[in-house]
């Protein structure tokens, strides 16, 4: 049994919290000027600012920048207009920034735009609903990218053979590439946003969000825990510090479960071990929406948070599938409205 009832962050919130200062500059931001935007980052898992050594150094809106990333770099030469991304959270990112891909792959089991994007942007229905989907993100399909002709191509190294896939992209387009994991989001969102000549508008998204996160956790009453759980075929996990959605709880001060302070993204446990889930409130998702997955187990019922009727099912492409700035944004507000 669905021990709330479902919470699903409104269209008009999410729409509401990616409104974004101009991006007009005169100089792009350092390192040290993010973090001083960021607020101290020296107490945080995931990191706040562009990745040491990377990035163009350019101001905003300068064209041709060269971009330094993780797989060397790349000279942009103009301001791109027909962006593919490959990797999880970038077609987020560049939405966020106010851009619109033409291209992008999907994750298993989703949708190359995945609803949380169609409700937090109304205004580019039309033009999200054009994306082409080109492959998955492990494996994409240099074919079907290459008759998008695209003038920049958006990548991560994480879990492919990433020098193999720099090699056909970057033979087809300008192509940058970032970390990757939900760890890195922040870094990658500022190196993507170097990429497309829009750092101090990213910067000033980080701060505000990271601002507002830390308002909203200094009101929330007593030290609840915060657990993470998710369901994707064969897998049950929970979450660690390190990973997308528990940023965002770290982010707000929330306290999370002694089972999930590991130093890894998350812990693949079996259905024996669901009480490693178990916290003062509980957010949970389940690939492809079917919850009896998790809450037909045996041991759901002894849970705390089900009997307490804190669990929570929430959107899974914005809590765990897609790592990008809107979705962190529609994390925080289902926290706030929970929690809050």
């Amino acid at each position: 049994m669905i021990t709330v009832p479902r919470r699903r962050v409104l269209p008009v919130l999410l729409a509401s919290a990616v409104l974004l200062s101009g991006c007009a500059a005169t100089a792009a931001p350092s390192s040290a000027n993010v973090a001083a935007d960021s607020a101290d980052t020296t107490d945080f898992v995931t990191p706040r600012t562009m990745p040491e050594g990377k990035g163009s150094g350019l101001a905003d809106g300068v064209f041709p920048r060269t971009v330094v990333h993780f797989e060397g770099e790349t000279t942009v030469p103009a301001a791109p207009q027909r962006i593919v991304v490959i990797s999880t959270g970038q077609a987020d990112a560049l939405l966020t920034l106010g851009v619109v891909p033409i291209g992008s792959t999907a994750g298993e089991g989703a949708a190359a735009v995945p609803d949380y994007l169609f409700d937090a942007f109304p205004d580019d229905a039309a033009a999200l609903a054009a994306v082409t989907e080109v492959g998955n993100r492990t494996a994409p399909d240099l074919e079907t990218i290459a008759t998008l002709d695209p003038d920049l191509i958006l990548m991560n190294i994480a879990g492919k053979d990433a020098d193999l896939l720099y090699s056909g992209l970057s033979a087809i387009a300008p192509t940058v590439a970032m970390q990757g994991t939900g760890l890195y989001w922040k870094q990658d969102f500022l190196l993507l946003a170097d990429a497309v000549g829009r750092v101090d508008q990213a910067t000033a998204w980080l701060a505000d969000f990271q601002a507002d996160a830390a308002e909203f956790g200094a009101g929330v009453t007593g030290d609840p825990t915060v657990s993470l759980l998710r369901s994707a075929g064969d897998r049950t996990r929970v979450f660690g510090v390190a990973s997308f959605s528990g940023s965002v709880a770290e982010d707000a001060g929330l306290a999370r479960p002694e089972s999930q302070e590991f130093e890894d993204t998350s812990l693949d446990i079996s259905a024996e071990q669901l009480d490693l889930a178990d916290g003062d409130w509980l957010f949970y998702a389940v690939q492809g929406g079917d919850e009896s997955v998790l809450t037909d187990a045996p041991l759901w019922p002894t849970l705390t948070a089900v009997a307490g009727k804190t669990a929570v099912p929430v959107d899974d492409d914005m809590f765990f599938l897609n790592v990008g700035p809107t979705a962190a944004r529609g994390i925080l507000a289902t926290l706030e409205s929970t929690l809050g």
